[in-house]
């Protein structure tokens, strides 16, 4: 089956699997930064990750460039997507930001929420949120800032044909987040939130500790050492705690 112009990866979740969790990538990226969770993930969760328009096997779309149309089409595709069976988000940087709204907005127009939220690698308090003006950068500066971050494999800085694809996506993106507005929104599901310690774009030291006043079944912060892609190296932790809290709260469920 082609996947131009599908949300999510792979089109067709496993139908014997319990859960279903859709995964929210960062800012510039697609599906592919989960590319080893469904090994990861106990075979009872089927992992389904987003791909935005505009890069991957979506690169021919025009990317959304303003944060409400683009949660207004993720809303509309998870609605489609979502069948009986419990599911869950879980979202790294912009991917967490979304996979928040997302919940808040299915809250708040009385349909069936997410088993948990997982957020990773964003607050909202005390996190950077770029600029209109940084999501024009010229290309070699966003170069520079990318590389610092370390949000991108080695080879693609030298290969022009990938950063061609990227820095495009990257900017849409950041001129998304750029527009966000905290309401102070909370969510009844339950949620946890995770983080590396050294993050460059966590500005203030308590900034996850505002997630437990987001949900009254707040699930606790779990750290990481490293910086804002602590998650490449420390897959197989967040994906067992996480996994943890899906049974669990499926447990709750079923009794």
């Amino acid at each position: 089956m082609s996947t131009a112009g599908h949300w999510f990866h792979p089109v067709e979740s496993d139908p014997d699997a319990g859960i279903r969790l859709f995964l929210l990538p960062h800012a510039g990226s697609g599906a592919i930064i989960y590319r080893d969770w469904g090994r990861l993930l106990p075979s009872d969760v089927a992992a389904q990750a987003v791909t935005l328009p505009g890069r991957h096997n979506r690169h021919e779309e025009e990317t959304y460039e303003d944060f409400e149309p683009l949660l207004d089409g993720l809303y509309e595709a998870v609605l489609d997507e979502i069948d009986d069976r419990p599911f869950a988000f879980f979202g790294h940087c912009l991917g967490a930001q979304l996979a928040y709204r997302l919940t808040v907005r299915l809250e708040r127009e009385g349909e069936r929420g997410p088993l948990v939220l997982g957020t990773s690698g964003w607050s909202p308090i005390g996190f950077y949120q770029p600029t209109e003006e940084e999501s024009r950068l010229p290309d070699a500066q966003m170069l520079e800032w990318i590389k610092r971050l370390g949000s991108f494999p080695a080879e693609v800085y030298d290969n022009p044909e990938m950063l061609a694809l990227v820095i495009p996506a990257l900017r849409a993106d950041l001129r998304v987040s750029a527009q966000y507005v905290d309401d102070g929104a909370g969510v009844s599901c339950p949620l946890a939130s995770y983080g590396g310690s050294t993050d460059p774009l966590q500005q203030a030291p308590d900034a996850m500790s505002h997630w437990a006043r987001r949900s009254p079944r707040y699930l606790g912060h779990s750290e990481f050492p490293g910086g804002h892609f602590y998650i490449d190296n420390h897959a197989l932790a967040v994906t067992t705690d996480f996994a943890r809290h899906l049974h669990r709260f499926q447990e709750l469920l079923v009794h």
